[in-house]
């Protein structure tokens, strides 16, 4: 087979040319027709030579047996050609060939030469040689059994068979050699020394890919099955279906039979593979776990214990946690090992045997309490780690806070206003606020650093214990800082105090000066009104009286609102005095309050004299007007009083630096004295009554007198008058009963 194999691979350009090939017909008694068709060009008989050799090297024993037909197509070639080839055949095939068919040309050879030849031959050829036309070959073979370029219908393409027969070929050389390499391979296993087993896994792969070659042979299979191995689909028309590579080639028993051998030592191979990589598989998992565990339980651990500190400021913490976070990384990539290894553990144990198991299951347990006490001291530090940082950062913001508190306390207070005191005062309370919430939040985060770190996982696969001392240095150092917090804080609290004071004072001060202020511009308002509307006099004693009372409270007013002013100034220059300040108002708020006090004094004085003299004026006008007997000398006073109130009126108010102001407007000042014209008016028409009194007495009795009189003669008047219009009313009926008269005498001529 491997000779036929090698013959083929290098014989496939030689195929190619069709020098001869077995189309799978067959002669009436079953024997195989080998056909040779001659070319117009010379053709080279050792090439024949070979490929006939190839050729009947396929078919088996048995079929050999029934004898070969040999078709040589000699239409395109010359006699002699054919002539040899025919002798060739005897040194080639003699035993099996049966009968030779010459299939001539139309133009036939020469007669004698070609019949005298074949018969003088016959003995030695071994063989019946006959010359016939192509349409005449049926007279021996059935058309079904011929193919088409002798007018027979069987189908067959060259081409086609090259390849199938080539792949047959190669499964062959493929599945024999890669049989011998899995029994070799599945025989090494009963081997039971070491170098055995370690040249057994050596030679544990094979040459070829057994699924591929079993894939190879099943497709193959299936074509052989399907009896398209040489491309035809039947045997033609009018016979049995039949295909050159069935029971006559005996391919597919040898396909089935290679598939078989190599199916059953593949399962071998498999199952040996299986076994060697469960074992491979074991020793690799154990040689993992205990390289993790070896690991975490010496350089992993120790990493850990040399990391105890916490830092003394914000950026040492930071560079720890990147420490720390570089073991983490460290750590992470045998973590990593232990989830996969844990994963291939369970795939193992849901298949494993109960030895397997049992180891399985104690490396599991291994790696597992392993990775979970170096998780734990990860995790333990983390906190640690975290912690740390949030106590410093904040102590950090505590420290800036108290620096900044600590800087306003120091800068020299110089506000504007009291609002500007109450803003800073608030801002100062705020930021002591802020400071003791963050005092209280150092001292938490403390305790809770304090409380992780003594609450470390310990290392019991340790023999040595942590160092304790680092550790209490970290508490002492801790405490330490939260004392001096403390202590800073105190201090600022005491100078918060002091500030807060003074603030308060200063508010105080400014609170005095803003009222001062205020009082000047109340008394300078009072001042106003005094002037502008207080003119009217009254227009009758008790209306004075009344005005009077009024400008009195008006001037206890003014009065109160300068003295609560006076009050207030002699309170800033004690508050002042008190913060070492010097005050704006003691040199101008004070001058201004006593220069408004004495316009305002003077002009109520001057108001109290006007509404007096009005007073006194009205009082004794009124007796004047209402008494029915008065002297000369009575009116003579009033008019007198009268013309001083009015000389009064028209006066302007001197102040003490010289000035002069009016009381109201000139036509408020008009009125007032137009009232007191009016009553000097009065005064001097009562006066007229008086001169006229006698004289008027004397003309009333005459008036008496004439007044009977006239009533007399107005009393006849009024009698003369009815007795006129009683006449008058009787003549006015006398006409009316003549008018009826006439009347009814008229209706009656007319009737």
């Amino acid at each position: 087979m491997s000779k036929v194999n090698a013959e083929a691979t290098t014989m496939l350009p030689l195929l190619k040319k069709k020098l001869a090939f077995l189309s799978g017909g067959k002669d009436r008694r079953s024997g195989l027709i080998l056909t040779i068709p001659l070319s117009s060009d010379q053709t080279s008989m050792e090439e024949l030579s070979a490929t006939l050799d190839y050729l009947l090297s396929i078919p088996s024993v048995k079929c050999k047996a029934r004898g070969f037909t040999v078709i040589v197509d000699g239409r395109k070639s010359q006699w002699n050609i054919v002539k040899t080839v025919v002798l060739m055949l005897q040194n080639v095939i003699p035993a099996e060939v049966s009968l030779v068919c010459v299939v001539k040309p139309d133009e036939f050879w020469d007669k004698k030469v070609t019949h005298f030849c074949f018969w003088k031959e016959k003995d030695r050829l071994g063989f019946e040689v006959i010359l016939v036309s192509a349409n005449k070959l049926t007279r021996y073979i059935e058309p079904c059994q011929l193919t088409d370029d002798f007018g027979g219908s069987l189908d067959y393409d060259h081409n086609d068979w090259l390849n199938k027969r080539l792949v047959f070929e190669k499964f062959t050389r493929e599945s024999t050699s890669l049989l011998d390499e899995l029994s070799i391979i599945n025989d090494s296993d009963k081997s039971s020394t070491v170098d055995k087993e370690k040249s057994a896994d050596l030679a544990l792969l094979p040459s070829f890919d057994p699924e591929t070659v079993l894939q190879t042979g099943h497709e193959l299979l299936s074509e052989l099955q399907q009896r398209r191995f040489n491309g035809t689909e039947g045997g033609g028309q009018g016979g049995p279906a039949w295909c050159p590579m069935d029971e006559e080639l005996l391919a597919q028993p040898q396909v089935m039979k290679l598939l078989d051998s190599l199916r059953e030592q593949y399962t071998r191979y498999q199952e040996l593979c299986r076994q060697r990589n469960k074992r491979t598989q074991l020793d690799e998992i154990h040689a993992k776990v205990m390289q993790v565990v070896t690991w975490l339980q010496g350089p992993g651990s120790e990493l850990l214990k040399t990391q105890q500190a916490i830092g003394d400021s914000m950026r040492a913490a930071q560079t720890l946690q990147q420490k720390h976070e570089e073991i983490e990384s460290q750590h992470s990539e045998w973590f990593a090992v232990y989830v996969e290894l844990n994963q291939q553990i369970a795939a193992l144990l849901s298949a494993g045997e109960e030895e397997e198991v049992v180891e399985l299951k104690a490396l599991q347990q291994q790696l597992s309490d392993v990775c979970y006490q170096q998780a734990a001291q990860l995790e333990c530090r983390q906190n640690i780690l975290q912690a740390a940082q949030g106590f410093h950062t904040t102590t950090q913001e505590l420290s800036q806070l108290l620096d900044g508190l600590l800087g306003m306390l120091c800068a020299d207070v110089a506000p504007a206003d009291g609002a500007s005191i109450q803003q800073n005062l608030k801002l100062l309370e705020e930021k002591l606020q802020t400071v003791e919430a963050g005092l209280t939040s150092l001292r938490q985060k403390g305790a809770q650093l304090m409380e992780q770190m003594c609450t470390q996982a310990p290392w019991p696969l340790e023999e040595t214990e942590s160092p304790a001392g680092e550790q209490q240095d970290n508490v002492q150092h801790i405490q330490g800082v939260m004392e001096e917090m403390q202590l800073r804080k105190q201090r600022c609290e005491d100078m918060v105090d002091v500030r807060r004071l003074k603030m308060l004072q200063m508010v105080q001060l400014f609170k005095c000066e803003e009222d001062a202020l205020q009082s000047v511009e109340w008394l300078g308002e009072l001042l106003d009104a005094l002037l502008k509307t207080h003119v009217r006099l009254g227009d009758e004693s008790q209306e004075t009286t009344t005005m009077l009372d009024k400008h009195r409270k008006f001037v206890d007013v003014a009065q109160s609102t300068y003295d609560y002013g006076r009050q207030l100034l002699q309170a800033t220059v004690v508050l002042c005095q008190s913060l070492r300040c010097t005050t704006r108002s003691s040199g101008d708020t004070l001058p201004r309050l006593n220069r408004i006090w004495k316009q305002f004094s003077v002009c109520a004085e001057e108001r109290q004299q006007r509404l007096e003299l009005a007073l006194n004026f009205h009082t004794a006008a009124e007796r004047v007007l209402q008494q029915e007997c008065v002297d000369s000398e009575s009116l003579d006073e009033v008019d007198s009083s009268g013309k001083t109130l009015l000389d009064r009126l028209n006066m302007p108010v001197i102040f003490p630096d010289g000035t002069e102001q009016y009381f109201g407007s000139p036509s408020d000042t008009a009125a007032a004295a137009e009232c007191v014209r009016e009553r000097l008016l009065l005064v001097e028409e009562r006066r007229l009554q008086l001169q006229e009194l006698g004289l008027h007495n004397e003309e009333e009795e005459d008036e008496e007198e004439e007044h009977v009189l006239n009533g007399q003669e107005a009393r006849l008047d009024v009698i003369g008058e009815e007795l006129s219009e009683k006449e008058d009313q009787d003549e006015e009926e006398e006409e009316a009963a003549g008018q009826q008269d006439e009347d009814l005498e008229r209706a009656t001529q007319d009737c």
